[in-house]
């Protein structure tokens, strides 16, 4: 196996990141937000599920290590991508696919608390970039208007430290299981069970119906959610963290080029440019701190 695979897999996931978040983007439109991520978490499981009978292992659910990984499906996607669809809703997917890339700094701040690593200048720097970049966004300015709340920023946010967490607790449950299809199988099993159980908690304010465009959209980014994620999985298993999750964040850049070639639904000011290329530059430069 090449020393860049990692690198490679990583890539191709962060491109279906991309063009999942604009098929949620397309499908917010007509469906709320919990009852799009369960279509989207529900189509995951159901593609892992279809291939079960030619990639389970089905001894792995006899090892303790299983529980990671159904701990990690209880918070991702479910609740990660429930946050990320209210910002996709709010602030467009270049705009919350560029806060979602901070994933790394949260990776680091793990590291730090909990395996003792030291501050170095790189994260120093990188974290500066990305509070600029925060504020930069967040800033409204007496002749721009934006058609977003300030607080919305925080869903994306939010998610990316979930996002995380996750990408440590994956890492640790497959030294354990080595399989990332396993490990990709049981996480969307368990949010697919946690979604659908939020969708019915509160009724939803836009009304459901299968005719509609919305829930097809759902469909296609689980297909697209899933096979991300069992690449990204893949890439845990044969490389590290910090240089898998940097590549993740080249995501709001294949957003970006999306939204301007192919689905032309955004319009892209130079704040918002300058943002993304401080947030990506800033993670990466985050994650060579080692």
């Amino acid at each position: 196996m090449s020393e860049y695979t990692p690198l490679l897999l990583a890539l191709f996931a962060a491109f279906l990141f991309a063009i999942g978040g604009q098929l949620e983007n397309l499908g917010v439109k007509t469906v709320d937000s919990r009852t799009g991520t369960a279509i989207s978490i529900g189509t995951s499981a159901l593609l892992c599920w279809l291939a079960a009978p030619f990639y389970m292992d089905w001894s792995a659910w006899a090892h303790p290590a299983v529980l990671i990984f159904m701990a990690v499906g209880i918070f991702r996607p479910a609740l990660s991508a429930n946050f990320s669809v209210v910002g996709i809703r709010y602030l467009g997917p270049t705009l919350s696919s560029t806060l979602s890339s901070t994933s790394p700094l949260f990776g680091l701040v793990l590291g730090i608390l909990v395996l003792g690593e030291v501050l170095t200048w790189q994260t120093g720097l990188g974290t500066v970039g990305i509070v600029l970049a925060v504020i930069m966004l967040s800033r409204r300015g007496n002749m721009v208007e934006v058609s977003w709340p300030v607080w919305a920023l925080l869903f994306p946010v939010a998610a990316a430290a979930i996002r995380s967490a996750a990408h440590v607790l994956s890492k640790i449950g497959m030294e354990f299981i080595p399989d990332p299809y396993f490990a990709t199988l049981v996480g969307f099993t368990v949010s697919a069970v946690v979604a659908t159980g939020a969708r019915f908690v509160k009724k939803a304010d836009v009304p459901f119906t299968w005719n509609a465009p919305g829930p097809r959209w759902f469909a296609a980014a689980g297909l697209t959610f899933g096979s991300a994620v069992i690449c990204l999985n893949q890439a845990l298993l044969v490389g590290q963290v910090v240089t898998v999750v940097p590549v993740i964040a080249a995501s709001p850049i294949f957003s970006m080029m999306l939204s301007l070639i192919i689905f032309r639904r955004e319009v892209l000011t130079l704040r918002i440019a300058v943002a993304v290329l401080v947030v990506c530059g800033s993670v990466i430069l985050i994650a060579l701190n080692r």
